[in-house]
C-alpha cells in the first residue's frame, strides 16, 4: 500500500525477522527474534510486539530506526522513544514485549531528534515513519551490552491483507492450470 493509500486511514501491519547478520555491521550473534508493528493511521496509534531469544548478552534498548538511504540496508537514527520503548525488558537475553498503545500524536512516542528532522511536529514524524515503512527503510533492533549499536535487527515489511493473499493464491492456481493445459496441448 502506498503512503497516499495509507493516508486514507487503515490498519497497517509490519513484520520483521530479527538476527545478527541483518545488523550493520553484520555480526555472528545466535540471537533471533520477531517483531510486529501495527499502525492505525486513522486513530494515530501504534502497537509493538517483539519476541527474542539467544542474545549473547543482556538487552540495553530496543526501538525503531528510520529512515535509511536505501531500502533494507544501512543505518538510520532512532525514530521512536529513546533510549528504549517504555517497558521493554532490559537486562535479559530472551523475552517478549507487548507495548502499550502508543499515541503517535504525542511527543513522548518519538525521539525528539526525529521529530525535529521531520518538520518539527509529531504529524511530520508519523508521516516520515509511514513513508519509511512503505519503502523498506525502517527497522527495529535490539541492543545489548556486547553489541551496544545493535545485536539483532530486521527491516519492517508490510504484511499483505488476507484479500491480497487470496488473490495471489488464486492467481497462482490459474497460472498452474494454464501451464498444465499448455503441456497437455504440446504433448498431443
Amino acid at each position: 500500500m502506498s503512503v497516499a493509500g495509507a493516508a486514507q486511514g487503515a490498519v497497517l501491519v509490519y513484520d520483521a525477522a530479527l538476527n545478527g547478520p541483518s545488523e550493520s555491521p553484520p555480526n555472528a550473534s545466535a540471537g533471533v527474534g520477531f517483531a510486529q508493528v501495527t499502525i492505525d493511521n486513522a486513530a494515530n496509534t501504534m502497537a509493538v510486539n517483539v519476541t527474542f531469544s539467544g542474545l549473547s548478552s543482556p538487552t540495553t534498548a530496543s526501538h525503531i530506526h528510520c529512515c535509511t538511504a536505501s531500502p533494507f540496508t544501512g543505518v538510520a537514527g532512532v525514530a521512536t522513544q529513546v533510549p528504549t520503548f517504555i517497558g521493554f525488558p532490559l537486562g535479559v537475553t530472551s523475552g517478549s514485549y507487548t507495548s502499550p498503545l502508543f499515541d503517535l500524536t504525542q511527543a513522548s512516542t518519538w525521539n525528539p531528534a526525529f521529530v525535529t528532522a521531520s518538520g518539527g511536529t509529531t504529524a511530520g514524524a508519523e508521516a516520515a515513519l509511514l513513508s519509511g515503512l512503505s519503502v523498506g527503510t525502517a527497522y527495529l533492533n535490539i541492543h545489548s551490552t556486547m553489541f551496544p549499536n545493535g545485536e539483532i535487527r530486521g527491516f519492517l515489511s508490510l504484511v499483505p491483507e488476507p484479500q491480497t493473499w487470496m488473490l495471489m493464491i488464486g492467481g497462482l492456481g490459474l497460472m498452474g492450470a494454464a501451464l498444465r493445459r499448455r503441456r497437455l496441448t504440446a504433448a498431443v
